[in-house]
């Protein structure tokens, strides 16, 4: 079968594609057909060699959330999933392939109606949103940002943030085009990459949603109002800088709070729960998936080129 592989870390110029062995599911696991496969911001940065530190070797098959058919099960699995539809999480590789290995735990049945494309477009960004906002506490009324607002986990965090009732929506982006696509989707204010706008920008933020960090994160603690709260929910931007800290301190009185999170620290049932959720939500009409485009898996190059240029608008999806 078909994979795609990092063969040579750094430019999307080290992706190719090889033919592996079909693999056999081990106990626990599912193999599925893959329909659709989502390409993400960790998957560029694993590409990239940034994240060598944590074990990434050559020969690694990036992509970590896949949609298809269930066509083999391993011990100790309902052989009933056999056949099923289902969206999976591969973990931080192995999605980039005709057939994916998954945890059964891992897997959920898709509902009738949502097509494999929407499924791994808001599979993963979804959950990251709906937690990353109830993780710093995103409340009716509160004023919030989202920074870097135009990937996937942004435009779901947008239209979470309006449905869940925000006072203000606010986003940033790159362009006047994208801002207007945003604000489709529920955002109330539309400033630049710095955070800069018009006189329609609030004072202040209680919530701030960052997929960014990088250099700029300190600036964005700036625009917390008293008891504001900031988390990072991914760093495409790269680490924040090391002193990032002391703009909390400097603001003592103001009771300040800044977060990261990871799904990883989320029981496997109420990620379930929420997927679920915002799947059947996806099918009746009220998220959303905003895909930018759908690319042969021969394409996962290009893909990643889109991806590191700033190109893309909601998701980059695969299809072997």
């Amino acid at each position: 079968m078909r994979a795609i592989v990092i063969q040579r870390y750094g430019d999307p110029g080290g992706l190719a594609v090889v033919d592996v062995p079909v693999p056999a599911p081990g106990p626990g696991q599912v193999r599925i057909v893959t329909e659709a496969i989502g390409v993400g911001g960790a998957d560029t940065l694993i590409r990239s060699g940034a994240l060598a530190a944590y074990g990434f070797t050559e020969g690694h098959v990036p992509g970590s959330e896949v949609a298809g058919t269930v066509d083999a099960v391993g011990a100790g699995v309902d052989p009933a999933l056999t056949g099923r539809r289902v969206w999976g999480f591969t973990g931080t590789g192995g999605g980039c392939t005709e057939r994916a290995l998954a945890s059964a735990a891992d897997v959920l049945p898709l509902p009738p109606g949502l097509s494999a494309v929407d499924a791994v477009t808001l599979g993963g960004s979804g959950a990251v949103a709906h937690f990353g906002l109830a993780h710093v506490r995103f409340a009716p009324g509160d004023a919030v940002l989202v920074r870097g607002a135009a990937g996937g986990i942004g435009v779901m965090a947008v239209q979470l943030a309006a449905r869940g009732g925000a006072s203000a929506v606010a986003v940033t982006t790159s362009s006047a085009e994208r801002g207007e696509r945003l604000r489709a989707l529920g955002a109330t204010v539309v400033l630049d990459r710095a955070g800069e706008g018009g006189p329609e920008t609030p004072a202040g933020y209680d919530v701030v949603l960052d997929i960014v960090a990088g250099d700029g994160l300190p600036s964005f603690l700036d625009r917390l109002r008293p008891g504001g709260r900031l988390v990072a929910v991914g760093a495409v931007g790269g680490q924040p800088p090391a002193d990032f800290g002391t703009r909390l301190m400097a603001a003592f009185r103001s009771s300040l709070s800044f977060a990261t999170f990871s799904l990883d620290t989320v029981a496997p049932a109420d990620r379930r729960a929420v997927r679920s959720a915002q799947f059947a939500a996806a099918v009746r009409g009220e998220l959303t998936a905003v895909v930018h485009e759908v690319l042969p898996l021969t394409e996962a190059a290009r893909a990643h080129r889109a991806m590191d240029a700033g190109e893309v608008f909601g998701r980059v999806v695969l299809v072997p």
